[in-house]
């Protein structure tokens, strides 16, 4: 054959030089584009050879670096091409696909997003030039009677077509590296990047140096990856291997569900439920995306919603295009059938796991619970599903759901509780009425100040079924429980003293400050601190959220037991008028134990307070000695 020379027919001088400096930060990509052909050429002698009845020997791709001949070369026993095949494919076919994408960019703003626009045309094989100053490319078709070619490009738009000794069906691509692109002659380097885009691809990938006189080849990739394999013939020890594999550094997995469907659309994977460090933030990109084996990305936002961010492992779809860009996923129809396949196979392995082993649910909890609550607000149908398994700590330590907790109410108080849950916030609310209320059997449900107000919102605007929710402080439902049926005439009296003492005619306390008198079965409690509900929760949400635009003074009422002998005693005090400061002083002292079982006092009122209990217990004393 003669040396036979063509040229691109392109408008854009120096294309080559224009695709790497847009592309530069991706330069990489050659590797996965040139692996992921080879890998496509096998598929398609393999399947030509059985359609006609022939045999194909094992498809395998092999990579040689050579560090002193500055080359890579990716060979491959695919179904090959002869001249006419190389010209249309690789010197027309791609290159027009190049050109176009030049044209896009010289036309879009620098702010423009690439990730955004390289997805949506072709980065096959012309991604080679991005580290190569030359390209050749010697091939053999696997139809009888072909010739073997040779392809050799600079990298610019001329390109030479020349005789081949090659005498194997399949392509060879040998890149020669530009200087400043050596570094992929690095093994370790080349490997770290091999392995990141091409460990689970459907052949065996063969790497050898050839800088190492000793070095034999390796094969770097697992051909038939977990999410491949029927779950049914796995054991928990496989999946167990296959995460510490993927995320060497992480504890052992939580558990895990496996994905198969391939109606009416395809997907296969793995999902993991991590065991969370709660020292460390959650780690982003932790569900790896493949198309046929070929890794796309570790993006997943809008395949995988936010609440389920946490999860970690592989999904692998063919309706998912190997060149996807992250805008374009938005709008695709088959990424929202995944998306809500993806939420509706979670809530039913986590409804199967609480069902089937509670314990190992519970243990759980304190990794998902976050997630769960937050999925239950976001989506609908997982709302549907897992609103029901939520938990929540009781007084006695336990996780409880929402109807164990319905199914806990003593039968003298279900008409008042019924379809109502009683809740303290953790840290924050009266001990005591807790202990009040449990010594009537009623449980009170644990909260944070972050999720569950939004979550406890969730639940009383959007009902479930029949079932209504309503969600009550503490302190605003004590009344409720266990205000005790007797009446005292000295009620009237002692709010107005306590409220002469606490507020008087101060105007911005008046905004702040407010006083009751609520008579409790239990007399050894003094008095406690109630916030309007609305008010409580609109104060959880804004602080959860750190708004602070929207925080502002949130007046309180201090609710004084009339049963309590403290109580009764600083009113015979005032009254008799000898005394007046010291009944002062135990009405600050009362004030100050409210605030302590509540939410605490602040530095400047921990000072007051000390001063006042010193002062309190000095003047106490003298009655003693």
């Amino acid at each position: 054959m003669t040396t036979r020379k063509g040229s691109i027919s392109v408008k854009t001088n120096d294309i080559f030089p224009i695709i790497k400096k847009w592309l530069y930060s991706e330069h990489d990509i050659f590797i996965r584009e040139l692996v992921s052909n080879a890998c496509d050429a096998i598929t398609k002698r393999s399947t030509l050879a059985r359609s006609e009845g022939h045999e194909t020997p094992a498809g395998k791709v092999s990579i040689l670096l050579n560090k002193e001949a500055k080359t890579i070369t990716i060979s491959d026993n695919g179904l090959g091409m002869n001249e006419s095949e190389v010209e249309k494919y690789i010197a027309q076919l791609a290159f027009s696909g190049a050109e176009e994408f030049v044209q896009k960019m010289k036309t879009m703003g620098n702010n423009t997003a690439k990730d955004e626009i390289i997805g949506k045309f072709g980065l096959g094989f012309y991604s080679a030039f991005m580290v190569a100053a030359k390209v050749e490319v010697e091939s053999l078709s696997m139809q009888p009677g072909s010739k073997p070619t040779k392809w050799t490009c600079l990298g610019d738009t001329e390109y030479e077509f020349s005789e081949s000794t090659k005498s194997e069906v399949g392509t060879t691509i040998t890149l020669h590296i530009a200087e400043d692109s050596l570094d992929f002659l690095d093994k370790w380097k080349f490997n770290e990047t091999l392995t990141r885009y091409c460990s689970f691809m459907p052949y065996p990938i063969g790497l050898m140096d050839l800088s190492n006189k000793e070095a034999t080849e390796e094969i770097i990739n697992e051909t038939t990856p977990l999410w491949k394999k029927d779950p049914t013939t796995l054991k928990d020890e496989d999946y167990k291997e296959f995460y510490r594999k993927m995320f060497p550094m992480d504890p052992e997995p939580l558990f895990w569900l496996h994905l198969n469907v391939d109606h009416p659309f395809t997907l296969q994977g793995v999902l993991f439920f991590p065991k969370l460090n709660q020292s460390k933030p959650i780690q982003e990109n932790g569900i790896q995306l493949y198309s046929k084996q070929v890794f796309v990305s570790d993006s997943v936002k809008n395949i995988v919603p936010d609440f389920l961010g946490l999860l970690k492992g592989a999904i692998d779809s063919v309706d998912i295009p190997l060149n996807v860009s992250r805008s374009s996923l938005q709008g695709d129809p088959n990424i929202k059938k995944i998306s809500n396949y993806i939420i509706k196979k979670v809530s039913e392995s986590l409804k199967k796991l609480f069902n089937s082993d509670r314990e190992r649910y519970e243990k759980a909890w304190e990794d998902i619970g976050l997630f769960v609550k937050y999925g239950c607000m976001q989506d609908e149908k997982f709302d549907e599903v897992m609103r029901k398994f939520v938990l929540f700590k009781n007084t006695d330590g336990k996780l409880v759901t929402l109807e164990d907790y319905q199914a806990s109410v003593p039968e003298a108080y279900k008409e008042k509780l019924k379809d109502k849950y009683v809740y303290f916030e953790k840290n924050l609310s009266d001990e005591s009425l807790r202990k009040q209320l449990q010594a009537e059997g009623i449980q009170v449900l644990e909260t944070d100040q972050y999720i569950d107000p939004h979550f406890m919102q969730h639940c009383e605007m959007k009902k479930v079924g029949e079932q209504t929710f309503k969600f009550a402080s503490i302190d605003s439902e004590i009344e409720n429980l266990l205000e005790a049926t007797d009446t005292h005439a000295d009620d009237i009296k002692i709010k107005d003293f306590f409220k002469q003492v606490l507020v008087g005619d101060n105007k911005e306390k008046e905004m702040t400050l407010d006083v009751d008198v609520k008579s409790l079965k239990n007399a050894s409690s003094s008095a406690y601190f109630k916030v309007d509900e609305q008010m409580k929760r609109f104060q959880q949400m804004t602080k959860s959220m750190g708004n602070s635009a929207f925080s502002m003074p949130v007046k309180k009422t201090l609710v004084v037991n009339p049963r309590n002998t403290l109580i009764k005693n600083a009113l015979k005090i005032w009254e008799k008028g000898e005394k007046k400061e010291l009944a002062e002083k135990i009405v600050h002292h009362v004030q100050d134990l409210a605030s302590l079982s509540s939410e605490g006092l602040t530095s400047e009122d921990k000072e007051k307070f000390v001063s006042r209990s010193q002062s309190l217990v000095q003047e106490l004393s003298q009655f003693i000695v």
